[in-house]
């Protein structure tokens, strides 16, 4: 397989023809976090990237992680996306 860089995603570029024939292989380095760009005829037409896994966090480690937090304030809080969002729910012309 190339291992020539693409961009600075640091991603191995690969042809259409060695993602056909070495599928198996780039299935593997897709598990362990590589990211391929696939080429036809030398112009990059796609990537391969890895599906971020989702990770299980129990709710005594989430809420240990926001004990020291502040308080939220939630009628600054209200005021804030007021300021920000218009929310007038007349509709637009």
């Amino acid at each position: 397989m190339s291992h020539a860089c693409y961009g600075a995603s640091m991603a191995r570029r690969i042809s259409q023809r060695e993602l056909r024939n070495e599928s198996g292989e780039i299935m593997r380095a897709l598990d362990r976090g590589e990211t391929f760009v696939v080429t036809r005829n030398g112009v990059p037409v796609g990537e391969l990237t890895p599906v971020r896994r989702q990770r299980f966090v129990d709710s005594a480690t989430f809420v240990a992680a926001f004990a020291g937090a502040p308080r939220i304030d939630y009628a600054r809080f209200r005021a804030d996306v007021d300021a920000f969002l218009d929310q007038d729910p007349t509709p637009r012309a």
